[in-house]
């Protein structure tokens, strides 16, 4: 059965990596929920999921009896200043050597990850610089290309302003001919056929 609980922390909870703790817990649990640090100091936490995962956090009221003086941590990641035994030290060390692999995998991951950005952003530098290129010699052949349509306009005024009608449709039919010709070598330069 799926359950909801809205909790809220009351206390010196935030900036303090509460946040962080319950995402932590919610994810081992499979858990979702989202952690809201408030203005008035708390932590409201509301989370979902299956009721035994809801409810493996359990809070448990007793009287008051006035034994603490300050927040103390207690379990295996950080043992006590005084007396600490051999056991207690090696644990520690234990625990920091796997959340330093831990640290190193992310890590690697992350140069990884860099490098392949890196190869990635100087191939679009290069494609860039062709794109640039590519464009530039198009844009010359096409003004060559106006030019040459000019030239042949003109060519072509002069030339029908002198004939008669004849002449005229005779030398229509070559020109048309020869404009053809020209159209498709055009296309077969700049990739139309």
């Amino acid at each position: 059965m799926m359950k909801r609980a809205d909790v809220r922390i009351r206390g010196n909870v935030q900036m303090t990596g509460f946040r962080t703790f319950i995402e932590n817990t919610a994810d081992s649990l499979n858990v979702k929920r989202f952690a809201e640090n408030l203005k008035d100091g708390s932590v409201k936490v509301v989370c979902e999921g299956g009721e035994e995962a809801i409810e493996e956090v359990n809070v448990g009221y007793e009287e008051y009896k006035g034994e603490f003086t300050a927040f103390e941590r207690r379990g295996a990641d950080v043992p006590r200043d005084e007396g600490a035994d051999e056991k207690e030290m090696v644990a520690l060390m234990r625990s920091f050597d796997k959340k330093g692999e831990v640290m190193i995998g992310i890590l690697g991951s992350m140069n990884k990850t860099i490098g392949s950005m890196n190869e990635t952003l100087k191939s679009v530098k290069e494609d860039t610089g062709q794109i640039k290129q590519d464009t530039s010699q198009m844009l010359e052949k096409q003004e060559d290309t106006i030019e040459a349509i000019d030239r042949s306009k003109e060519e072509i005024v002069t030339e029908i302003s002198s004939l008669s009608i004849e002449d005229l449709r005779s030398y229509m039919e070559n020109k048309f001919a020869r404009i053809e010709h020209e159209i498709e070598g055009i296309k077969a330069k700049i990739g139309m056929v």
